[in-house]
């Protein structure tokens, strides 16, 4: 042994030692270094290529295993994907498949590089710090699964076509009179995106187990029909009436339609609400509107007053006709009225009716009516007139007796009259057409307008409409012993309902009564007017017969259907002329109004008819008027 000796002041210095210590250190760092690299170079030699150590997958040790090695002994030991068995169910249905069938797939290609790239990524110190836990702690990695959604779904598309249930809304039909109810169905269909997430979670555990299929139910909007059928069983099971209310003699009805008429009127509409679609059971709006159209005809009944007389002696009112109340038949009204009660049950169904009250009943006064004395009166005389002419003046004269003007009212001849036909008790008479006086249903009906005319006229009633005939009629210009007054030309009225009207206007503040009396003996026509007088005077004057011009000659026609020698005298001549009426009405000394009717009257020539081979004509025309 060798000494040395160090000066007493080195010894007694520890300091002095330091840079040797680290320098030692130092020395020891860089062998252990050296050798550490060493090391992992030569563990990394062994293992290049291969798995490191220590490194698993799913309980499957891959050390040293090259990727593709490690890749089949991956695939042969985590088999789940292909011998797994997952369950799918919808109650009492089942479906089993393998996790391979809904699109669960392990990868052991890219589980096997997993495992491979292990400590080989990142610095050096991560690789060595990796490898180092690897071998030393293990390494455990999952495998990697690929799950194909496309896959899932297709599978359950399979099974979906087994499963799924349409929905059907319920129905309602009529075969011949039977209701045909078909019962709805819920509809049931697979929700592929919740039994798909369901299956992830389940293949997420590489267990077998269950997975509910995911049901999405559609109930129909309409469900069930058992009330409506029952209804329109109801409305088939008996016959129909409809009947008229309150009907009396001589009204129609009733109607009936038996089950199999309503059969074919029946309806089942689907109407939407917001409570939900159903089904309306009805009759058919468009054929009950034919129907009650009609009909609606034959139930019009106009509302009339009640018509009166002025007892002369009392001067009260006395009912000669009651007043009628109008009615009319509301169809939209009955269609909705008849579903309605079919709906109930009900078979006998009343029309929905609409009445109007007549202005005035049966109970009212004079003293109400303002209905006080006769304020007008005028007379007509019709002598040489035929029967069938006279039946004509009574029949319309009829119509107005009676009858009411309102105050402030213009009163139509034509309305009052109505239809004049042979079935509204007319007969055949003279009448003048055209250029013509010919037979015609109605002949004299302008006796009763030319009397109005006058009886309104020397009232000092305002006239609305007059037309005079096309020529002189000389019953018109007839006084009471039969005789002719031409100061009565001008102040005749022809009515032709409803071309050519009479009209004039109660302009007072009473009701107007207007009474009628033919004396069929007496060859007359008297029409009064009752009310209050308020006073009014009436002044008129006649220009006269102006102008006037001789008839044209006489026509002559063969007629087939007389004899031989047989001649028949059909129109009879008479002059033209103009003539001018003027009328005042004054009331309290106040001009109220003035008025002109002016009239033309056309010559009228004689028309013969005679026999084929007549000879020796009249040389003229024994005059007459029609």
């Amino acid at each position: 042994m060798r000494n040395y000796a160090y000066p007493s002041s080195t010894l007694t210095r520890p300091i002095d030692l330091i840079p040797h210590i680290l320098a030692a250190v130092m020395g020891g760092l860089a062998i252990f270094t050296m050798l550490l690299a060493g090391t992992a170079i030569g563990f990394n030699m062994y293992y290049a290529g291969r798995v490191y150590p220590g490194v698993t997958v799913a309980g499957v040790d891959l050390s040293g295993l090259r990727p593709e090695e490690a890749a089949t002994v991956i695939e042969a030991r985590l088999d789940y994907p292909a011998r797994g068995r997952i369950l799918l169910r919808d109650g009492e249905n089942m479906w089993l498949a393998t996790p391979n069938q809904v699109g669960f797939y392990l990868d052991p290609q890219a589980t096997a590089l997993s495992a491979y790239r292990l400590g080989r990524g990142g610095n050096p110190l991560a690789r060595l710090l990796a490898q180092f836990e690897s071998w030393y702690l293990g390494a455990s990695l999952p495998p990697l699964y690929v799950f194909d959604e496309r896959a899932a779904q297709n599978f359950l598309t399979g099974i979906a076509a087994q499963n799924d249930i349409p929905t059907v809304d319920a129905s309602l039909t009529v075969e011949g009179t039977n209701v045909v109810v078909r019962p709805g169905q819920v509809g049931r269909t697979v929700d592929f995106l919740a039994t798909i997430e369901g299956l992830k979670t389940q293949l997420q555990n590489l267990r077998d187990g269950e997975v509910k299929l995911i049901i999405t139910e559609s109930p129909p909007a309409i469900l069930n029909v058992d009330e409506q059928a029952e209804i329109a069983r109801r409305i088939l099971s008996q016959p129909l009436t409809i009947t008229l209310p309150g009907s009396e003699e001589g009204d129609p009805g009733p109607w009936t339609f038996d089950p199999e008429a309503l059969a074919k009127m029946l309806t089942i509409q689907r109407v939407s609400a917001p409570d939900g679609d159903h089904y309306q059971v009805g009759l058919q709006a468009d054929g009950l509107r034919s129907f009650l159209e009609g009909i609606a005809p034959k139930l019009v009944r106009y509302r009339e007053d009640a018509r009166f007389i002025l007892n002369d002696d009392s001067r009260q009112l006395e009912v000669i006709e009651p007043a009628v109340v109008g009615r009319g038949l509301d169809v939209d009204a009955t269609i909705q009225a008849i579903n309605d009660r079919l709906f109930a049950g009900e078979h006998a169904i009343s029309l929905d009716m609409e009445y109007t009250q007549p202005d005035v009943g049966d109970d009212a006064t004079a003293e109400q009516l303002g209905i006080t004395e006769l304020v007008s009166s005028h007379t007509s005389y019709f002598y040489g007139s035929s029967t069938e002419r006279i039946q004509n003046i009574a029949t319309a004269s009829e119509r107005f007796h009676g009858l009411l003007v309102p105050p402030g009212a213009t009163f139509s001849m034509a309305d009052a009259l109505g239809d004049v036909s042979l079935d509204n008790g007319y007969a055949e008479a003279l009448i003048i057409f055209g250029n013509r006086t010919i037979q015609g249903v109605g002949g004299g009906v302008c006796q009763v307008s030319t009397t109005l005319f006058r009886t309104a006229f020397f009232g000092g009633f305002p006239i609305v409409e007059r037309y005079p005939h096309a020529y002189r009629v000389y019953y018109y210009e007839q006084t009471p012993s039969g005789g002719n007054d031409s100061d009565l030309a001008g102040l005749d009225a022809t009515v032709y309902a409803p071309l050519v009207d009479f009209k004039f206007t109660n302009d007072t503040s009473n009701w107007l009564l207007m009474e009628t009396y033919v004396n069929a003996a007496g060859r007359s026509l008297t029409w009064k007017f009752y009310s209050t007088s308020d006073g009014r005077k009436v002044d008129w004057e006649t220009s006269g017969l102006k102008n006037k011009e001789d008839p044209p000659k006489p026509l002559y026609e063969e007629n087939p259907d007389l004899d031989k020698g047989e001649i028949k005298q059909v129109d009879w001549e008479v002059e033209g002329a103009d003539v001018t009426v003027t009328r005042t009405v004054r009331r309290d000394g106040e001009l109220l109004y003035e008025d002109t009717f002016a009239t033309h009257y056309l010559p009228w020539r004689a028309v013969y008819q005679y026999g084929p081979g007549t000879k020796d004509m009249p040389p003229k025309d024994k005059k007459k008027d029609n």
